[in-house]
C-alpha cells in the first residue's frame, strides 16, 4: 500500500508544464502589434516587466494593458481609445488556438513540454495528492494535459471556474478537489512560474494560517538564456514569496518533499 504524504501539490500550468514563449507569448506579440497597427512589437522582456506587477495573469487583458501602454506614451488617454475587450480575445484566439475552431491549428499545437507523465506516475506512487490551478482556459489547460500528457481526469481549475490569481479562490477549489472530504492535508505546495502566483500563495495564507503553505518558483525556459536574466528572474520570484526556485518543474521531486516533511 502506497504510504500517504502530507502534502499537496497544485501546478500552474503555463511556463512551468508547457512552455509558451512561442505561443501565449507571441499570441500577446502579435495582437499588441495588430491593435498598434505594427507600431510596437512587445518584448519578452516588456511581458515579463508588466507580469512582475502581478496583476496581469490573464493574457488577453496583459495584451488590452500593453496596447494602452503604447497610445499613453504617445500622449493619448485612455479614455481617448475606447478599445474594444472582445476585439482584442477574438484577435488573440486566432493567434493561439488558431483559424479553426474545431481542430486547432495555433500556436498552441507547437508547444514543448516541461514534464513527462511519468513524473506524475512517481508522485502518485510515492502518495502524494496533485492537481492543477491555471489561468488558462479548460480548453487550452485540457488539450495539454489530456491530449498532450495522457492524463486520466486530472484535477484542474480553470479560467472559467474561479477569478484570476493572485486570488487564491481557485488554489483553495483545487484542495478542495484533492481532499475531497478526506482527511486535510497539512502542507499546500503551488508551483508556478509568475509573481502572481507567488502572490496567490501569500494570498491563501493570510486566509488560512492552519496550513502549510509554500511557494515554488519554476523559470520559464525563455528566462535562462542568459545568466544574467535567469538571476534576475529567480531573484524576482523569491522577493514574491518562492521558498525555493527550480529550472524545470521535475526538479521537484518525491524526495524533495518527504525532506520538507521531515522538517
Amino acid at each position: 500500500m502506497t504510504k500517504q504524504t502530507n502534502t499537496i501539490i497544485i501546478f500552474d500550468i503555463d511556463g512551468v508544464i508547457r512552455d509558451v514563449s512561442g505561443s501565449y507569448r507571441r499570441a500577446i506579440s502579435d495582437t499588441v502589434e495588430h491593435f498598434t497597427a505594427q507600431a510596437y512589437r512587445p518584448t519578452p522582456t516588456d511581458i515579463d516587466n508588466l507580469k512582475s506587477e502581478g496583476i496581469w495573469n490573464n493574457d488577453w487583458e496583459a495584451s488590452e494593458e500593453l496596447i494602452y501602454g503604447h497610445f499613453v506614451n504617445q500622449g493619448k488617454t485612455r479614455a481617448q481609445l475606447q478599445l474594444n475587450y472582445q476585439d482584442i480575445v477574438t484577435y488573440f484566439q486566432t493567434r493561439y488556438r488558431g483559424t479553426d475552431p474545431e481542430n486547432w491549428n495555433g500556436y498552441i499545437c507547437n508547444e514543448p513540454l516541461l514534464a513527462q507523465p511519468n513524473y506524475f506516475e512517481e508522485l502518485t506512487q510515492s502518495g502524494i495528492a496533485w492537481g492543477f490551478f491555471s489561468g488558462a482556459t479548460q480548453g487550452s489547460a485540457n488539450y495539454v494535459l489530456k491530449k498532450r500528457l495522457g492524463l486520466k481526469s486530472p484535477i484542474l481549475i480553470a479560467m472559467e471556474d474561479a477569478p484570476g490569481k493572485p486570488d487564491p479562490t481557485g488554489l483553495f477549489a483545487t484542495i478542495n478537489l484533492l481532499e475531497n472530504g478526506s482527511e486535510k492535508k497539512q502542507t499546500v505546495v503551488y508551483v508556478g512560474d509568475t509573481v502572481a502566483d507567488m502572490y496567490t500563495v501569500e494570498k491563501a495564507k493570510a486566509v488560512d494560517n492552519s496550513r502549510t503553505w509554500l511557494g515554488v518558483g519554476v523559470l520559464p525556459p525563455h528566462v535562462q538564456e542568459t545568466a544574467a536574466r535567469r538571476d534576475a528572474y529567480t531573484e524576482t520570484l523569491m522577493k514574491a514569496g518562492a521558498k525555493i526556485v527550480f529550472s524545470n518543474v521535475q526538479e521537484l521531486t518525491p524526495g524533495q518533499i518527504q525532506e520538507w516533511e521531515r522538517k
